[in-house]
């Protein structure tokens, strides 16, 4: 239920840190050109506020995302505040990632290369990279020997049913990300900065698995 009062969250030093992390992290991910034109969405829990999120609103260009670029909304991904303010139609995404995994942050981007993976391996209905150094990059992974899938789920306009067939589909399992075919990756993690670095990972396997399968990729 939206108002146009701002509720506490809105000025808390908590909410104002969160703008200026996810702020950052917006912003580097798309001068790597990981989120063109007004593509992607972004959010992020708010510590101490466990009832709401932050939340990028639709239809900003990411090139030049700022702190007005965000908006709170509750953990059914209403909108809270500002009055009016639109997020993401993608939103209930967002809501099945933080349900199901207990994750801090949530970032989604539009990469060439995370779509061509999807578009080449969405019959597959995931990826799995194996064996590799980075894969220590993803929080909890201490040595190359071991693997993390990325489910792969097709397209749909419907988002309701999307997020249905997510948590369905990854309920009980333990992961980092998950693509949609010919659209991209939803990348999580405890914190925004951890979030930040699993994307870079999987952004560097996408595009190594480019790489192997004889493709050109953009560097």
């Amino acid at each position: 239920m939206s108002t146009a009062v701002a509720p506490p969250v809105a000025t808390s030093p908590e909410f104002a840190t969160v703008c200026d992390d996810l702020v950052g992290a917006v912003r580097l991910l798309s001068a790597r050109g990981w989120t063109p034109s007004t593509s992607s969405n972004f959010s992020s829990r708010i510590p101490g506020h466990d009832d709401v999120l932050a939340m990028s609103r639709s239809g900003v260009d990411k090139a030049f995302f700022n702190a007005g670029d965000l908006m709170i909304v509750d953990r059914e991904g209403v909108g809270v505040w500002p009055e009016g303010a639109r997020s993401s139609a993608e939103t209930p995404l967002h809501v099945a990632v933080y349900d199901l995994f207990n994750a801090g942050a949530v970032l989604h981007t539009h990469s060439v290369n995370a779509t061509a993976v999807s578009l080449l391996f969405g019959q597959t209905g995931s990826l799995t990279f194996s064996g590799m150094e980075l894969l220590k990059g993803f929080s909890g992974i201490r040595t190359h020997e071991t693997s993390v899938e990325v489910p792969i789920f097709a397209n749909d306009q419907d988002m309701e049913r999307l997020s249905t067939l997510v948590r369905r589909e990854l309920a009980g399992k333990s992961l980092y990300g998950f693509l949609i075919e010919g659209h991209g990756l939803y990348a999580w993690g405890q914190s925004i900065a951890e979030a930040r670095r699993h994307l870079e990972v999987f952004e560097f396997f996408f595009e190594l698995q480019l790489r192997m399968e004889g493709l050109n990729v953009r560097a």
